[in-house]
């Protein structure tokens, strides 16, 4: 008899131990409800770091496109001014020669005067055209270094809430393992600075 109320004090004891157990083990779980939300929050960080990435890329490939558009732009500028400056050359040989070309043959051979007032009248429009070329070539380059200037900074600015939104994300996943909230209220506020960076960038 003695041996059958031993067995069910300990069959008690057990009972009284696992209801323990399970009470402890809910109530920590009711202590760390909030890591749910944490590992939530991480996700939606996720996202929006990878959509700053995105357009991180983005402006760097425009920054190279306006780039290369520039130095084009500035080649072909360059090909007008030579020959702005071959055309300016013959332009003034050929007012050299009707400077030093004796008077009297002039007056008598007016087809020769009017030889040289035709190739000098010719070299001066052709200058003319190819100035007017080389500068709106030389605005579309200047255009175009402002375009990738531009790109440029929103890529940094960009690239900088990439970098915080992963911070926030480590600082997140630490806080998961650590079991300290500090640090998750830490990683929201740092997602919430970068997400005002991308939000920044956009704007301007």
């Amino acid at each position: 008899m003695d041996k059958l109320d031993n067995e069910i004090n300990d069959l008690k004891g057990f009972i009284a131990d696992l209801k323990a157990d399970r009470a402890a083990q809910k109530e920590k779980e009711k202590k760390e409800s909030w890591t749910k939300y944490t590992s939530m929050s991480l996700v939606f960080i996720a996202v929006l770091a990878a959509i700053a990435t995105q357009w991180a890329g983005k402006y760097s490939s425009r920054t190279l496109v306006e780039l290369n558009n520039s130095t084009y732009d500035q080649a072909q500028a360059s090909g007008e001014w030579g020959y702005y400056q071959a055309n300016s050359i013959k332009q003034n040989l050929y007012e050299a020669l009707h400077e030093i070309a004796p008077k009297e043959t002039m007056a008598v051979d007016s087809k020769g005067s009017d030889l040289f007032k035709t190739k000098i009248a010719k070299y001066e429009a052709l200058k003319k055209d190819q100035k007017e070329k080389a500068e709106v070539l030389q605005q579309q380059r200047d255009e175009a270094k402002a375009k990738a200037l531009d790109s440029s900074k929103h890529g940094s600015g960009m690239g900088m809430a990439t970098s915080i939104f992963q911070i926030s994300i480590a600082m997140g996943s630490i806080c998961l393992v650590t079991k300290k909230k500090w640090l998750w209220y830490l990683s929201l506020l740092l997602a919430a600075g970068a997400t005002w960076q991308m939000v920044s960038v956009w704007m301007h």
